[in-house]
């Protein structure tokens, strides 16, 4: 078990309170009607899976029930920070002692 850091709580919590909600930071089409059915089956069921690092998309399930972005290893599981939808973290990856929001 591991500990993820809510940014809208502000604190760290343990991983069973949060659900994972798959890719982070994805355009919605502008016109969903006017998009063909390989389209929108490509928006809805096609994600990247990088081996290492990741921008995830979480919710905190059973804490405020608001969702954030983590910026994960999807080698390591070692979490390089999170932050609030709509924002941006910048991380140095090659500091681990340095990881900013987490």
């Amino acid at each position: 078990m591991f500990l993820i850091y809510c940014p809208h709580c502000e604190e760290h919590r343990e991983e069973p309170e949060f659900h994972a909600s798959g890719e982070a930071h994805l355009a919605r089409p502008e016109d969903p009607e006017a998009c063909t059915d390989e389209q929108w089956g490509e928006f809805l069921y096609f994600r990247k899976n990088p081996r290492g690092l990741h921008r995830e998309l979480w919710v905190h399930s059973a804490g405020c029930r608001k969702f954030f972005n983590i910026l994960r290893d999807t080698q390591t599981y070692q979490i390089h920070g999170s932050y609030k939808v709509g924002e941006w973290l910048e991380v140095d990856v090659q500091k681990d002692d340095e990881v900013s929001s987490s």
